[in-house]
């Protein structure tokens, strides 16, 4: 496994898994917009934020990677926690025919390594309430439910 972060090569794939979790779409059939390149090249232009990819080795010299899993990471300054940075973690996907063979474990240990690394004093994440499955990944885990959190969509003008 190789874990990195996503070059603009892999977007396609990214995309795909954050299109359909219960299903592996091929990235070839994924349209990438106008929306989709301005995000990623802001991503990539902001020291706190990281698009990271989990692929699988190529097994000879003609293939390329296959990426099998994805998440975001940013960090962000605070004053609580004694000033220290904390890590929130989104979009994390790992494609649906490789879950349950401890990927997705990986993904987020290597996440948690690199937010550590950075010097956070905690990583956080929020996950849509219909997704159990995915709560009950993370509290195996050791992420433990402490807030609430709420959400609210903004027109666009």
């Amino acid at each position: 496994m190789i874990f990195r972060v996503a070059t603009r090569q892999d977007l396609p794939a990214v995309l795909a898994l954050l299109a359909d979790e219960d299903r592996v779409l091929d990235p070839a059939s994924t349209t990438v917009g106008e929306e989709h390149e301005r995000a990623f090249a802001a991503i990539g232009a902001d020291p706190r934020n990281e698009l990271l990819v989990l692929t699988d080795a190529p097994r000879d010299a003609t293939a390329g990677e296959v990426v099998l899993g994805c998440l975001q990471l940013t960090y962000i300054p605070g004053l609580g926690q004694g000033g220290q940075e904390r890590a929130l973690v989104e979009a994390v996907r790992i494609r649906a025919d490789r879950r349950g063979t401890g990927l997705g474990a990986e993904l987020m240990r290597l996440a948690a390594e690199r937010a550590r690394g950075r010097g956070c004093g905690l990583i956080q994440l929020t996950s849509n309430k219909r997704r159990t499955a995915a709560h009950r990944f993370y509290e195996r885990l050791g992420f433990a439910r402490s807030h609430e959190g709420f959400k609210l969509p903004l027109e666009r003008p």
